[in-house]
């Protein structure tokens, strides 16, 4: 069953991305939290995070991490907070929120307006600053 997450990475759907290799993908996220809130997907359609293999699994949390350290360096936070539901989209995904508290990882709360122009600033940035590094 093919996901809109399926559909992201095939370009019928477009995306703010972050970050991209061979089997995963990063974009921020449009019912994001606060700004820069991102989403980490593997590039395989598997529903549910521990259906991934081990060596599946980890190479999205590495990949994650280093996205998490772009996030960091150009959002003004506290951390880069780390969440896994698996509910809204049957796609395996990790949520990457900057925090400063952890009520912000609230996911019950009202969600940003998205900017498109923001989000479309902010996304070159963190992908131009992943490619370099």
């Amino acid at each position: 069953m093919s996901t809109i997450f399926s559909k992201i990475i095939s370009g019928q759907i477009p995306c703010y991305k972050v970050a991209e290799n061979e089997d995963y993908l990063a974009f921020l996220d449009i019912n994001a939290l606060t700004i820069g809130h991102t989403l980490v997907i593997p590039k395989k359609e598997t529903d549910y995070i521990f259906d991934l293999t081990d060596e599946e699994l980890s190479g999205l949390v590495l990949f994650a991490k280093k996205v998490a350290r772009v996030l960091k360096k150009h959002i003004a936070c506290q951390k880069i907070g780390v969440s896994v539901i698996g509910l809204e989209v049957a796609h395996a995904h990790i949520h990457l929120v900057p925090i400063n508290h952890v009520a912000d990882l609230n996911f019950a709360v009202p969600r940003i307006p998205v900017d498109k122009q923001k989000f479309e600033t902010l996304s070159k940035l963190l992908a131009d600053d992943f490619e370099m590094n």
